[in-house]
């Protein structure tokens, strides 16, 4: 499979990858005699360090690149076809939510896969819905009861320029969470926007279901050219205007 154009960059995640080197070497060539061990850990770290700053390069880059593609993509949808996306969710992934199940969304920023159609298709199904919810930048990511999908009357501004429910609304655990992304690939990694929110809280909530809402544009191919790190959390499924990703 073709890597898309606006992923193609000189430091290649693969190429990354492979020049990765183990954690722990048995031996240290050219290190003073007696001091191998000492000198093995040494190097090792500064490889380790090495990479971990290269992967962070890497996925600082395929944010920028994948947010202008996202944004491009999005700007381009005419509104009576935008009207339409990410409307009703594909039947497959209906099968798998329970009637009671809480639902967390997201109050999409632009550019973002829209959620507001999903939200307002699970109230009228008689599901208590739930959205992000903040007191402070800097402070940990919680989610708050949304009652209002329609008018949206019961949302106000919130930290990092979201929209979020009032502060007196109800505090909430989603039982399935369809999350926003910036990149995606077929076995589920996820590319988020860098701040660890939604890892951070599904590390503490390890029974939720996760789906990510993307546009087609943000998949990246082929999947190890996304570096993932231990405290990224895979998703369950992901959903695009074209298909479904994933099995619940």
């Amino acid at each position: 499979m073709v890597v898309p154009s606006f992923l193609c960059f000189a430091a290649h995640p693969r190429c990354i990858l492979a020049r990765r080197p183990p954690l722990r070497c048995g031996h240290a060539a050219g290190a003073p005699s007696g001091l191998q061990p000492l000198w093995a850990d040494f190097t090792a770290l500064a490889h380790e360090s090495a990479y971990l700053l290269m992967t962070a390069a890497t996925k600082s880059e395929l944010r920028k690149r994948l947010r202008a593609a996202r944004r491009e993509h999005a700007a381009a949808q005419p509104e009576s076809i935008r009207a339409l996306l990410f409307h009703t969710p594909p039947r497959p992934l209906l099968a798998a939510i329970g009637e009671d199940a809480v639902i967390g969304l997201y109050h999409s920023t632009p550019g973002e896969a829209p959620a507001a159609g999903y939200a307002r298709f699970f109230k009228e199904q008689g599901h208590t819905i739930a959205l992000p919810f903040f007191e402070r930048e800097g402070g940990a990511m919680g989610f708050r009861e949304h009652t209002d999908p329609f008018a949206e009357s019961d949302l106000e501004p919130g930290p990092y320029g979201l929209v979020q429910p009032k502060a007196d609304a109800a505090s909430l655990a989603p039982d399935i969470l369809f999350v926003p992304l910036v990149g995606f690939t077929a076995s589920g990694k996820r590319l988020g926007q860098g701040g660890g929110h939604y890892d951070r809280w599904l590390a503490e909530h390890p029974g939720t279901k996760t789906i990510g809402l993307a546009w087609d544009i943000q998949l990246i191919e082929p999947d190890d050219a996304l570096p993932i790190e231990p405290h990224d959390k895979p998703l369950d499924a992901v959903v695009t205007p074209t298909r479904m990703y994933g099995n619940l």
